[in-house]
């Protein structure tokens, strides 16, 4: 059974699916702007939405910290960018595997 976290890298923007210690994905992501920055620290996620309604995309994965989560955007060109509130963003097709392969509870940290 796979023992699945996920490391997102402020620095790299960018988010890497591991199964125990070992990287099985990297997605690039957006990141929160200067004065929205993504939160640094350890989470879980706690609820997944399909078709959340609004900029977030295809697919919603909420973390432990409220109003922060994992999401798609309605503006691909923001991936790779500081452009959110401090939501990680992801590519529409990118945030609906993610969500498909993560169970509720699976460990995200967020590092600089």
């Amino acid at each position: 059974m796979p023992n699945y976290r996920i490391i997102v890298d402020i620095s790299d923007r960018m988010l890497y699916l591991l199964d125990n210690d070992i990287v099985v994905r990297g997605f690039p992501v957006g990141i929160g702007k200067m004065l929205t920055q993504t939160p640094v620290g350890t989470f879980a996620i706690v609820n997944k939405a399909p078709n959340p309604g609004g900029p977030f995309g295809a697919y919603w994965v909420g973390l432990s910290k409220p109003h922060y989560g994992i999401h798609g955007t309605d503006d691909p060109s923001s991936i790779g960018k500081e452009v959110s509130h401090g939501c990680i963003r992801m590519y529409n097709p990118d945030v609906i595997e993610l969500a498909r392969i993560v169970p509720i509870g699976t460990s995200v940290t967020i590092r600089q």
